[in-house]
């Protein structure tokens, strides 16, 4: 199914179903896409395996300037984002200097946009490393993806590139202490033959139970909106999405819905 990469390094803003008026951030490249997931639902696309020619990311000073151009048009405009939302064209924080940017984007935002919430879209796989992990606790929206309690479901759905350590994942997004939001994509059907569901009884159970370790602020559940790179995948109705969601708040957790 066709799928689509950001073109820019700022881009929007556009209408995010759970965020709001988002003025979107790409620290990625605008030609391809770069992750350490390679998510069969991804609207970018698959994660290329190798590259024809070199790729390279944009540079602190660039994204400094672009943002802050863009947030003084907005406000000249009288129409300034709800929300400064780093995602685009794979993981953000594989930016060797995505720190120093989110101090940077503070500093911005502080200045030309205070109303505006500052949002990191993120697979965790990088939160291992402190400067992420203290830049993150610096936002108010830090979002982190965990899609399932089971490694072995995440390696269907997600496909982690190179390295990656799931208990390690688990315990660094418990270490936030709950500034932390998780979000999860739920949906239903197969890849490569195999096939997959994260709603299941067992999946639901555990995923609530390592939720209650990790304590998240907010539990963003969801379910395929745009085209995937995968086209025996479903869609999880919003009825069942509902279903999880109350399951969720009877343990105490708040909930946010898109169908």
């Amino acid at each position: 199914m066709a799928t689509f990469l950001f073109d820019k390094i700022i881009f929007g803003p556009v209408k995010s179903r759970r965020l709001g008026v988002s003025l979107g951030v790409n620290l990625l490249p605008t030609q391809t896409k770069v992750c350490s997931f390679d998510c069969i639902y991804c609207e970018c696309g698959f994660t290329p395996k190798e590259y024809e020619e070199k790729v390279s990311l944009p540079a602190r000073e660039e994204v400094k300037a672009r943002l802050e151009t863009k947030l003084r048009e907005m406000g000249a405009e009288g129409q300034l984002p709800d929300v400064i939302t780093f995602a685009g064209n794979g993981e953000p924080t594989l930016h060797p200097e995505f720190a120093g940017i989110i101090d940077d984007t503070i500093e911005l935002r502080n200045s030309l946009a205070p109303e505006a919430r500052i949002a990191v879209l993120s697979n965790a796989t990088m939160i291992h490393r402190k400067p992420v992990f203290d830049a993150l606790l610096k936002i108010k929206d830090n979002i982190q993806k965990l899609d399932s309690a089971f490694e072995e479901t995440v390696k269907i759905i997600d496909c982690p590139k190179g390295s990656f350590n799931f208990q390690q994942t688990i315990e660094q997004l418990i270490a936030f202490n709950g500034k932390v939001i998780i979000q999860t994509m739920f949906i239903r059907g197969s890849f490569k033959g195999q096939a997959l569901d994260n709603t299941t009884e067992a999946e639901i159970s555990a995923w609530l139970e390592l939720l209650k370790k990790i304590k998240p602020r907010q539990v963003m559940i969801y379910t395929i909106a745009r085209d995937t790179p995968v086209d025996t995948l479903q869609k999880v109705s919003l009825k069942e999405l509902n279903a999880i969601a109350e399951r969720a708040r009877n343990a105490g957790l708040d909930v946010q819905v898109s169908g």
